[in-house]
């Protein structure tokens, strides 16, 4: 499927995509970190930085412990990824020179920026990663002892991508970069007016 622009971008944009089809092959370590580090340097209001990641590698205690936490459709397709990252932010942040700590109005957007940035870099490196929200929050929150105040945003499984075959057929057909709305559907000028 081409993906086509009303305007001109780099192609990084379409050509990243969330398959579910992956291979399992093992991440080495170094690679997986400079996700994070491409996460790290996101955009982020009054320079807060409200986004945590906790990963697990496939076949190891952390990776089972996210896997367990998903709806079972994800596990369908999730159990091939090389791993698991968990994507939190904090709620609240503490302002220089105060000491109560204050609601932090945008920390899901600052730490979707972040996730975007992780995306950008896994498919520049020739990796794939997959966002998802079918999990139980409360059961991934115990599992991985993420305290209170901070928000379990979504689960990405990482990979190589693998060949469609590998999946249900119902899924085989939906294993393919997704269009996008047109521009006139999501940009207004002066009012919201959609």
């Amino acid at each position: 499927m081409s993906r086509e622009t009303e305007f001109p971008i780099h192609p990084q944009f379409t050509g990243r995509w969330s398959p579910r089809a992956l291979t399992g092959e093992a991440i080495e370590l170094p690679t997986l970190l400079s996700f994070f580090e491409a996460a790290r340097w996101a955009p982020s209001a009054s320079n807060v930085q409200p986004w945590r990641f906790v990963y697990g590698l496939k076949g190891t205690p952390g990776f089972e412990a996210i896997f367990a936490s998903l709806v079972d459709f994800n596990k369908g397709w999730a159990k091939n990824a090389s791993a698991l990252v968990a994507v939190i932010s904090a709620e609240t942040w503490l302002p220089h020179g105060t000491t109560e700590p204050l609601a932090f109005a945008t920390h899901a957007f600052d730490t979707g920026a972040a996730w975007a940035s992780l995306a950008l870099q896994a498919h520049q490196a020739g990796w794939v990663s997959h966002a998802m929200g079918g999990f139980d929050a409360a059961a991934l929150r115990q599992e991985l002892a993420v305290p209170a105040g901070f928000h379990i945003n979504c689960v990405v499984a990482i990979g190589k991508q693998g060949d469609k075959a590998m999946l249900p057929e119902a899924l085989q057909a939906r294993e393919a970069p997704s269009p996008r709305k047109p521009l006139s559907e999501i940009v207004a000028e002066g009012r919201f007016s959609f």
